[in-house]
């Protein structure tokens, strides 16, 4: 079964630390690409399978749009916040948008074109019906997204200090202590932060901006590797001092 599954492994020495006894997986933006989140949770069961201590999950944001269920993604990351093992999942600009269409408070066309469209069509409404003159959007959405899906995705936050680590979706504006940063950019960013060379007292993880690669910086360690549009899924794995990386093989 795993050879359906490349693994990378790189290591790295790193200055910054998690807590003891516990193993942190970080993963980057999933985008509604089940397949590929069901294949890299594999690849942590038999990462994890003999680790003793404390192991915790960061998701990063970006569940869903743009992949084929969206609506799957939600469900396997909220039964993995049910179970054993500590399991965090941030903002994303995505989630921002859904909830606002789902809300009415933005007009939706603009989520439907970057993503939502394939959203909706995993909670079984067509491509036809989201842009049949007089669909009303809002109702719809109501009927047919679970409940529990809208709150699970409201009481997000927006970023996460696990030891030295800073996690967030898009990133930071440098220079701003973390209690003062503002919503927008800790979804957003880019501009200003990818290029940005500060020491911002912790490394910040992120995900948001696509690279081939991983991308680790002194300051920063980027890991949405684009699995939407053929890449692998990636999780950073944190243990101790020590940054390693399992994937998926692309799509």
């Amino acid at each position: 079964m795993f050879g359906l599954f490349k693994r990378q492994q790189k290591t790295a020495s790193a200055s910054r630390v998690v807590p003891d006894l516990t193993r942190i997986y970080a993963v980057g933006d999933v985008h509604g690409c089940l397949a590929q989140l069901d294949r890299l949770l594999d690849l942590i069961r038999v990462d994890n399978a003999t680790f003793s201590g404390n192991t915790r999950f960061v998701f990063l944001g970006d569940l869903v749009d743009r992949g084929p269920d969206s609506a799957g993604v939600i469900d396997r990351v909220m039964n993995l916040s049910l179970g054993q093992k500590r399991c965090d999942t941030l903002m994303g600009n995505h989630e921002e948008a859904m909830l606002a269409s789902f809300d009415g408070t933005a007009d939706p066309r603009g989520w439907l074109s970057y993503g939502g469209s394939q959203t909706l069509e995993s909670y079984g409404i067509a491509r036809a019906e989201q842009f049949a003159s007089g669909f009303d959007l809002a109702r719809r959405m109501v009927e047919a997204i679970p409940s529990d899906h809208i709150t699970f995705l409201r009481g997000l936050p927006d970023h996460l200090v696990i030891g030295d680590y800073l996690f967030v979706h898009a990133g930071i504006r440098p220079g701003v202590p973390i209690e003062l940063q503002e919503a927008a950019d800790l979804r957003w960013i880019r501009g200003g932060f990818l290029d940005s060379e500060v020491d911002h007292q912790r490394i910040v993880v992120h995900g948001h901006t696509i690279s081939p690669e991983p991308e680790q910086r002194a300051n920063r360690i980027g890991i949405d590797t684009g699995c939407y549009a053929g890449g692998p899924l990636t999780a950073l794995v944190l243990e101790g001092a020590t940054q390693r990386f399992l994937q998926t093989t692309p799509a």
